[in-house]
């Protein structure tokens, strides 16, 4: 949960605004260029009312996270039914997403927040891995014949197949299709034969 601070209780139009402003300037300028004098002439409040509902800058981009305004949806492994093709084009999709100039931005600052704020961290995590996310898309392969077997180490397998994206993406080096799909094999393992 967000760390805020005690007051007033904030109006839903301004906590919006400032969010949505917030986001808005995130992905626009970087979390390192961001500032609250900024997000608040955006978001049309003055300062003192986003120092009273937040601490940091830290908080704002970890509540945006949390409301889903940050990450795309396309970082959301799709479920077609087969989880081995999806996961294949998830990857091929998050490195087009991240190719764009806004997306290598978002990268570049989520890594930066992270760096600054290990509860933003843990939150880009969630947001990547979660139950919500790969976990639980993963959790719906189970026994299907995807090589997920019962009990399989879920959120160790999300978190190998994110980390190997994540490294591609700092290295800049974007794989095809079939790079793409060797990526997925190594980590839930190769097709088994029918």
């Amino acid at each position: 949960m967000t760390s805020t601070r005690s007051g007033p209780v904030r109006s839903e139009t301004a906590r919006l605004a400032i969010l949505q402003a917030t986001a808005r300037l995130f992905g626009e300028q970087g979390y390192d260029a961001m500032t609250i004098a900024g997000i608040a002439a955006e978001a049309g409040v003055g300062k003192q009312t986003i120092y009273r509902w937040w601490r940091s800058k830290a908080d704002l981009v970890a509540e945006c996270l949390v409301e889903g305004m940050l990450l795309p949806e396309s970082v959301t492994a799709p479920d077609t039914g087969d989880l081995r093709r999806d996961l294949t084009d998830w990857v091929l999709v998050v490195f087009r997403t991240i190719g764009r100039p806004e997306g290598e931005g978002i990268l570049r600052s989520l890594v930066s927040a992270s760096i600054e704020s290990a509860d933003i961290g843990l939150r880009v995590r969630q947001s990547l891995t979660g139950e919500e996310s790969m976990v639980g898309r993963l959790r719906a392969a189970t026994g299907t014949g995807a090589n997920l077997y019962p009990g399989a180490p879920l959120d160790e397998i999300a978190e190998a197949l994110v980390g190997s994206v994540v490294l591609r993406v700092l290295s800049r080096t974007p794989p095809d299709r079939a790079e793409a799909g060797r990526m997925v094999d190594a980590v839930i393992g190769p097709p088994t034969p029918a």
